[in-house]
């Protein structure tokens, strides 16, 4: 089981994200239980990203909005970074 550790950044990222999208949330937070149990779960279409963001990797929370996270797989940790829709992310 992975954890997933909030850092303050990305809190008042995710705040100011459901203040716009709040009809979002009941979605998000399935996909952070998902995240814990099992990461590479199709329905969450990990990939690792390219570039200048090539050190994270995106899960998707529905076909509009993902989170880029550092996925730390020794130590079992999910280090969420951004969250938005997939231009405001990439």
């Amino acid at each position: 089981m992975f954890s997933i550790v909030f850092t303050e950044s990305y809190i008042k990222r995710a705040k100011k994200f459901f203040k716009k999208h709040h009809e979002v949330l009941p979605q998000y937070e399935k996909t952070l239980k998902l995240l814990e149990i099992n990461p590479t779960h199709p329905s969450l279409r990990l990939h690792k990203l390219k570039g200048r963001l090539s050190e994270l990797f995106s899960v998707s929370i529905n076909i509009s909005y993902r989170i880029t996270i550092i996925f730390i797989i020794e130590k079992n940790k999910i280090i969420p970074v951004d969250i938005g829709k997939h231009d405001e992310v990439y």
